[in-house]
């Protein structure tokens, strides 16, 4: 969760994160519109934020919002620094969020409202190497207006989530409209499948998540659509996120997969991320 303590960045103003505020009628909260990065601090850096920064621009634009990219980019550079002698968690993690500003009490957007943006950082704990999932019976929408987008719109996600740590799990796995294997709520999936890597294509509805692309350069990866019964098929699978990086799966809905265990494409892809991680904060 947030560290209250901590100092945010809103709308061009540092304030400590327990002060913060927006206006009740801001767009964000009334209806969740709007986008949002969450990067890996490494360094006092936000690993990859050129790559976030331009899917943003992307999710903005998805959503016909106005996308300033100096002022987003501030907004993480200032908040950064605001907090670096706090950055010393296990993991942390920047995130920055913009909306569409002043709007309507209902889904009517505000002509000439400008955008609202903001940041602040928090800390977690380190993910384990291995970890388990579930599935959930709703699906994602992989023609929706929302697919491949990074909205703040993140209920379905919240309750899928909740599901999951309620059955002892970490991450909930979507399935699409067509019964093909998706995404997690914040992860993207990859199977080991005879001795080939595999992760479902950008049609298939997921998030064209950054670990994911950077993944997809630095080592044999195909995309390939696969059925959901793929997670307990494929010799191996894992899941990755920015604050996860790669993180194997041996349990799914309380089932073994990938012979419940870290298997050896999984950590080659892990020592091949982290090894390009260290190389460059800001790959491009």
């Amino acid at each position: 969760m947030p560290d209250a303590a901590g100092i945010a960045w809103v709308n061009g103003q540092l304030t400590p994160a327990g002060q913060a505020t927006l206006p009740l009628l801001d767009h964000g909260i009334t209806v969740g519109d709007g986008v949002f990065e969450a990067m890996r601090v490494i360094g006092g850096q936000a690993f990859a934020l050129t790559r976030h920064l331009r899917r943003m621009a992307r999710s903005a634009s998805g959503l016909g919002l106005e996308f300033p990219g100096d002022l987003v980019r501030r907004a993480v550079v200032e908040v950064l620094a605001a907090n670096a002698e706090r950055l010393n968690g296990p993991v942390d993690v920047v995130r920055v969020t913009l909306t569409a500003g002043l709007g309507r009490i209902g889904s009517g957007r505000l002509p000439g409202s400008r955008p609202s943006v903001f940041a602040l950082v928090s800390s977690h704990d380190l993910e384990p190497a291995e970890t388990s999932v579930i599935t959930v019976p709703f699906t994602r929408n992989e023609r929706g207006a929302l697919a491949g987008l990074k909205t703040i719109s993140y209920a379905e996600n919240a309750l899928a989530l909740s599901l999951a740590q309620a059955a002892g799990a970490s991450e909930a796995i979507f399935g699409n409209t067509v019964g093909r294997l998706t995404e997690g709520t914040g992860s993207n999936v990859f199977l080991g499948m005879g001795g080939r890597l595999v992760t479902p294509p950008l049609s298939d509805g997921p998030l064209g998540g950054v670990t994911r692309n950077l993944l997809l350069e630095w080592t044999e990866v195909e995309e390939l659509s696969v059925p959901m019964a793929a997670l307990w098929e494929a010799d191996e699978v894992f899941i990755t996120s920015s604050g996860r990086n790669v993180q194997a799966v041996v349990a799914a809905d309380g089932r073994p997969v990938g012979g419940g265990r870290l298997g050896p494409l999984t950590a080659r892809a892990a020592d091949l991320f982290a090894a390009g991680q260290s190389q460059t904060p800001d790959p491009l």
